[in-house]
């Protein structure tokens, strides 16, 4: 697999072993919109690696480090997401732009970057998560998209939310500037607070998003 090296300033040190694979959407217009935010330094977010539509991959942070993906959330008890996971960034409008499928060729390339991070860390499939099961109350990347691995998927939790009935399902015609706050608190990175930050752990796990990455067969599994 060839992998561009895209270096982003935002990541510090991990403080544990990698367990985690997280998966998200970018919420953006395409993937160079999305690689410059992630490289902005004064945008505090950024991933491990972007995956655009055509398949190509990008590495913004190296393995060794922890990137600020995941932002306030928890998994199992682990509140400190970020330090444990690897990040992956799917190039996808989201459910803002009425959740495009995600091109066969995006679906083999994540599926391919996963298999060789889930081997370099031994990562369990249980360990491979989305977003939205970290972060259900604020996230739902990323997503079940109709034609995309997400649904393909989806046997073993339900059906997921459709786009014309999941939330801040405008329609990829919608201008940024005509989406709701809270839509554009949910689904676009410009209007996120900074990932850096862990949160301390809540008491129970938590609830079922509309579809979760971890409950269902993963395509990297084979």
């Amino acid at each position: 697999m060839q992998i561009a090296e895209r270096p982003s300033p935002s990541f510090n040190d991990r403080k544990r072993a990698v367990s985690l694979l997280v998966l998200h959407y970018t919420g953006m217009d395409d993937a160079e919109a999305a690689i410059s935010r992630l490289c902005d330094p004064d945008a505090g977010v950024s991933a491990h690696y972007v995956v655009a539509e055509d398949g190509a991959v990008s590495r913004l942070v190296p393995e060794d480090r922890r990137a600020w993906h995941a932002g306030a959330g928890d998994w199992r008890g682990e509140g400190d997401v970020n330090s444990a996971s690897i990040g992956i960034e799917i190039v996808n409008g989201g459910h803002c732009y009425g959740l495009p499928a995600f091109p066969d060729v995006q679906i083999a390339a994540v599926a391919a970057l996963s298999k060789a991070i889930m081997a370099r860390h031994a990562i369990k499939p249980s360990g491979v998560i989305a977003h939205s099961d970290l972060a259900p109350e604020r996230k739902l990347d990323p997503g079940a998209s109709p034609g995309g691995v997400w649904r393909r998927r989806a046997s073993a939790s339900g059906p997921p939310a459709s786009p014309a009935t999941a939330p801040c399902a405008t329609g990829r015609a919608a201008a940024p500037a005509r989406r709701s706050p809270a839509c554009r608190r949910a689904c676009a990175p410009s209007a996120m607070a900074s990932r850096a930050t862990a949160s301390t752990p809540r008491a129970q796990a938590p609830s079922s998003p509309p579809f979760s990455v971890a409950s269902a067969p993963p395509l990297w599994t084979g």
